[in-house]
């Protein structure tokens, strides 16, 4: 009997502790004020209401004792919402791949650079909130946004985005312009305009996310950026490709499923960063264990024919590719054309080993497509694969 009476307390406790965390956002809230809850400022999130200046005030009253404001399930219509240094916006995470759900930020006004914006938010989070762009409305509308002006005088800013769906903009899901310190995980980046991710700062993790059908790449970085690591992420049906990036320096990738994309699956070339007239090399690049697949769709612009690869490097010093495999194929069900031309594609490596990938049926019309004017010690050997037989 004090067996079911105490498991009935716990059920009734459960219950109430659920509805409070509906109501005010978390226990720790409740007893510890770490917490405010969006709806007591007025935001209505019923799809309908401009709740811009309810989450806004929220987000305020939140910043000088740095606590969370929290978002009960619900669609908020908003423009651009400005984090605050220390505070985090929170909701249950519920999202799928096609669909929103829980708490949902959704874009309404076709004029705002973004629907979040971090900038000067040191220490600002977002954890379990969709972003909506609402069909690509606007032009050139980013889901997240740092706009820093520039590097001078300036903190970490040690930003986090985990378990958020970011899609349907006009401009890239996550535009991170001079950034420092970053980290995205866990969230699905799906069908923008732009990149999944833009890139240009330092001190990056990009770890278990799902960054799918983006117009650009899936994670595009085309100004100076260094020290970044992309692990574990699935990238696939991304328009430019993959992973690109510019004249990077100090990159990490490594454990990532790469499928499908209208360009490389992984594009490392050089670039101009800092404004630099002349050209710059990538340097220093790690790509380890990536399974990399059917890339080069042309569901996009056809690709060049440097572009129609598997992997493209391009003036890259200090790169270590290795145990990866890559195959060609085609939409799903064997369906459209057949892709990549190559397996790899390079030009104009100095100190740099490609070794020990493998490429079963890795391509369709060559493995290695070595273009030569390489620099000293590179080692390109001891790649095994075959050719995928035409579709019959």
């Amino acid at each position: 009997m004090r067996t079911l009476s105490a498991a009935l307390v716990l059920l009734c406790a459960c219950g109430c502790a659920s509805r409070q965390v509906e109501e005010h956002g978390s226990l720790c809230g409740l007893a510890g004020g770490a917490s405010v809850n969006a709806r007591d400022f007025g935001a209505r999130g019923d799809g309908r209401t401009d709740d811009t200046a309810a989450i806004q005030r929220a987000i305020d009253a939140a910043a000088p004792g740095r606590q969370m404001v929290y978002l009960p399930s619900g669609t908020y219509l908003c423009s651009t919402l400005r984090l605050r240094p220390h505070v985090g916006l929170y909701g249950h995470s519920a999202f799928t791949r096609k669909a929103n759900a829980g708490a949902i930020l959704k874009l309404n006004d076709p004029q705002a650079a973004c629907l979040l914006d971090f900038t000067e938010a040191n220490g600002a989070s977002i954890d379990g909130i969709c972003l909506d762009g609402n069909g690509q409305m606007g032009e050139d509308v980013h889901g997240v946004m740092v706009g820093s002006a520039s590097y001078a005088n300036r903190m970490e800013d040690d930003i986090r985005v985990d378990r958020c769906r970011i899609s349907g903009f006009s401009g890239s899901g996550l535009k991170l312009q001079r950034v420092w310190c970053f980290m995205v995980r866990h969230s699905m980046i799906y069908g923008n305009k732009g990149d999944g991710v833009w890139i240009q700062g330092w001190d990056g993790f990009i770890l278990d996310n799902w960054l799918s059908s983006n117009g650009k790449a899936g994670v595009g970085a085309y100004a100076e950026s260094a020290a970044i690591t992309i692990t574990g992420n699935r990238i696939e049906w991304n328009g430019t490709a993959g992973i690109e990036v510019q004249a990077g320096a100090y990159y990490n990738i490594t454990s990532n499923y790469i499928d499908r994309s209208g360009g490389p699956g992984i594009k490392l070339t050089g670039g101009h960063p800092w404004g630099f007239p002349e050209l710059k090399p990538c340097t220093g690049v790690s790509i380890v264990g990536n399974t990399v697949n059917r890339n080069a769709a042309p569901h996009w612009d056809a690709p060049t024919d440097d572009d129609n690869s598997q992997m493209r490097f391009e003036y890259v010093e200090g790169l270590v590719c290795t145990g990866n495999t890559m195959a060609a194929g085609a939409d799903d069900h064997g369906h459209g054309i057949w892709s990549p031309k190559y397996g790899i594609t390079c030009r104009r490596l100095t100190n740099a080993v490609i070794r020990n990938n493998v490429l079963h049926e890795g391509a369709m019309v060559g493995l290695l497509n070595d273009l030569g004017e390489h620099g000293q010690n590179v080692i390109i050997s001891d790649n095994p694969g075959s050719l995928r037989p035409p579709k019959k």
